[in-house]
C-alpha cells in the first residue's frame, strides 16, 4: 500500500483550548472527519485509517475543523465524549509526568504499587491529603525551603492520586480556578 499524503493535525479542546494531541490526516480522514462530525486519522504505526474512539470508545466530536494560513497543517478542534483524549488514558498526550505516571498505575496495577493501594480508596487518598496538607502547613510556618518544597510535592502528589481515585484528572481543577477568576 502507498503512503498517503499527511497533514500534521493539532487537536484542541473546544471549551478549554487545551492541547490534547498531535496526530495526522490524510484526504479521507478529512473527508470523513467533516461528514461524520467525529475525528478520523491516518494511524503511521498500522498504516490505516481509524476514527478515534473506535476501540476504546473515547471520541472526538468536531467543533471545527481547519487550515493553518499556509495549508500545511490543521488545528481540529473537538468536544472530548469521556475523559481520555490520549491512548494512555490520559486527558491530553501532552499531561504532566507525574499524571501520566498515576494513569500508568491506574492502567496497569502492578501487585504492590502503593498508588494502586490509593486509588482503590478514595477516602485513604483523602486522609493522606490531609495529612500531607497539615505537615505542608507546618512546614511552612517556619521550616526550610527544602521542607517546604518536599511536603508540598508529598501534597500535589497526594491530591493527583485522589483525583484518579474519584475519576477525575486535572484539568477539572483547572475549570475550577478559571471559573473563579472570571467571577472576581
Amino acid at each position: 500500500m502507498e503512503r498517503p499524503e499527511l497533514t500534521p493535525v493539532i487537536v484542541q479542546d473546544a471549551a478549554s483550548g487545551r492541547v490534547l494531541m498531535l496526530a495526522w490526516m490524510d484526504e479521507e480522514a478529512q473527508q470523513r472527519t467533516r461528514e461524520t462530525g467525529e475525528a478520523w486519522f491516518w494511524s503511521r504505526s498500522r498504516q490505516e485509517l481509524w476514527r478515534k474512539g473506535a476501540t476504546s470508545g473515547d471520541t472526538l466530536a468536531v467543533e471545527e475543523l481547519r487550515d493553518d494560513c499556509d495549508g500545511d497543517a490543521l488545528l481540529l478542534r473537538v468536544r472530548r465524549t469521556t475523559g481520555a483524549a490520549c491512548h494512555t488514558g490520559a486527558e491530553s498526550c501532552f499531561a504532566p509526568w507525574l499524571w501520566r505516571r498515576i494513569k500508568e498505575r491506574q492502567r496497569e496495577r502492578p501487585d504492590g504499587s502503593y498508588v494502586v493501594s490509593l486509588l482503590d480508596d478514595p477516602a485513604g487518598a483523602a486522609r493522606k491529603v490531609g495529612e500531607e496538607g497539615l505537615e505542608a502547613a507546618l512546614a511552612g510556618a517556619g521550616e526550610a525551603d527544602e521542607r517546604v518544597v518536599s511536603e508540598l510535592a508529598d501534597v500535589w502528589f497526594h491530591a493527583l492520586v485522589l483525583l484518579a481515585a474519584r475519576g477525575l484528572d486535572p484539568t477539572d481543577v483547572e475549570a475550577e480556578l478559571a471559573r473563579r477568576a472570571s467571577s472576581a
